[in-house]
């Protein structure tokens, strides 16, 4: 194979030549970002997924890249009488050359705006280096910072050593059946992963817990609050022997332990938690409310069981509900991520110290009770993923105020460039008999 520079005797592109590339392009970064940031894919309910691989295909459409919509079946992500609606649509947009596959993992959903923004979530925000808005950092900004570097690789045409396979998926945040797991489970992965829902941080990734939510439905009767009680039941105050016992519940889950090694700024071990994290019930003053809905939250250590982590809080609801209508729905679940990492994670290493500037030594290996959707992936027999994103303790992801940096951006994207790039580390690179190029760095 002679390669175009080699014919017309050019000085064949570079690694440092893209970076130039891409540093000189970084503004596009936050042009894109504020257009996925304007898309709404809060979840619940999930209804811009449509929307958001609409915009994706336009972006990436210059790139050349195969583009597919994969949409989950809906009777495996419907729970009846929850608030999600719209079709669950994953966007695969992926270059095929036989070169080796790497797919770039990211979550297009985002939590729902809470209450407190002094921005609007929906339009991104811009305060010198740092950029504000709804999934800023968790996990659009990520996006962004591929997308900076595939355009980087294709204007100067640097020879990569993989194909990239960009896999834009939903339900992340919450939900039954997260597309990840689908396009897993109908064997649509290709080669090793590269996950965009962590930190900027110099990490090995160890893995992490488990997360499941169950909804608890108190059924009463509704009546004028105004006539005799013996017409209505209050659903409200029946439900109080329930949240009672499951905060006296609370504290013993959470003394629970993990063998996970925990984060390097952690004053403990990472421990299994309990949480009611909403609850609703009741329209006005003058009736009974007929229903009272409490949302709970697990999170388990991958050394506890689902099926028996469940059971113990449906015992307790069981027990504090004294015959009373209740209905117990598991309305979503992650399973723990068992240890990730594999041949290519030295490799990796290398690429986000050639991003961010980290050394060696600043390389920590921990997990965390934070939750990942790569568990099921892991159950179809992937087990090794790759660990990078946006999230610094000061990006309030989840919270009013969510942000990223430009420079992180840019960071990440030298990073991923690196990564792709043929002439990086071949020396650490499990593919390197498979990939050929005529390019100087690929020479013995």
């Amino acid at each position: 194979m002679v390669s175009t520079a080699s014919r017309t005797g050019q000085t064949p592109p570079t690694l440092a030549d893209a970076f130039v590339v891409l540093d000189h392009s970084a503004a596009m970064a936050v042009y894109d970002l504020a257009r996925m940031v304007a898309v709404d894919t809060s979840f619940p309910p999930g209804s811009g997924y449509d929307a958001f691989a609409d915009l994706m295909q336009e972006l990436i459409a210059p790139l050349g890249l195969e583009c597919e919509r994969v949409v989950v079946p809906e009777h495996l992500w419907r729970t009846p009488g929850v608030s999600v609606h719209g079709a669950r649509t994953n966007l695969i947009a992926r270059r095929r050359s036989g070169k080796p596959v790497l797919g770039l993992y990211f979550h297009v959903d985002t939590v729902p705006a809470a209450p407190g923004w002094a921005t609007d979530p929906f339009r991104l925000t811009r305060e010198g280096d740092r950029l504000i808005g709804l999934g800023a950092a968790d996990m659009k900004g990520t996006i962004a910072a591929v997308l900076l570097a595939l355009r980087a690789a294709d204007a100067t045409a640097l020879p990569l050593a993989y194909d990239p396979m960009l896999l834009l998926c939903t339900d992340e945040e919450a939900g039954l059946y997260p597309g990840v797991r689908y396009l897993a489970e109908q064997g649509r992965l290709d080669g090793h992963i590269l996950n965009f829902n962590g930190s900027a941080a110099p990490r090995i990734w160890a893995g992490c817990f488990g997360l499941f939510t169950l909804l608890v439905r108190v059924h009463g009767k509704a009546a004028h609050a105004g006539e005799q009680r013996s017409e209505g039941a209050n659903a409200i105050e029946a439900a109080l022997p329930i949240l009672n016992a499951l905060a006296e519940l609370k504290p013993s889950i959470a003394r629970r332990a993990s063998g996970l090694p925990p984060p390097p700024q952690a004053t403990g071990p990472l421990t299994a938690q309990l949480d009611i994290s909403a609850a609703h019930g009741g329209q006005c003053g003058g009736q009974i409310p007929s229903l009272f809905e409490i949302l709970l939250c697990r999170r388990y250590a991958p050394e506890e069981d689902f099926a028996a982590a469940r059971a113990e809080i449906e015992a307790v609801v069981a027990k504090a509900s004294r015959g009373l209508d209740v209905e117990v729905i598991l309305t979503g679940h992650l399973m723990p991520t068992a240890d990730p990492t594999g041949p290519h994670s030295p490799r990796w290493q290398r690429a986000l110290s050639a991003g961010f500037g980290y050394a060696a030594e600043d390389f920590a290996t921990w997990g965390a009770s934070g939750c990942s959707d790569f568990g099921w992936v892991q159950r179809t027999g992937m087990q090794e993923v790759l660990l990078t994103g946006l999230g610094r303790p000061e990006s309030r992801i989840h919270a009013p105020g969510e942000s990223t940096t430009l420079s992180d951006i840019v960071a990440l994207a030298k990073s991923v460039l690196a990564y792709l790039s043929v002439e990086f580390r071949r020396d650490l690179c499990p593919e390197a008999a498979d990939i050929s190029e005529d390019h100087p760095a690929c020479r013995p």
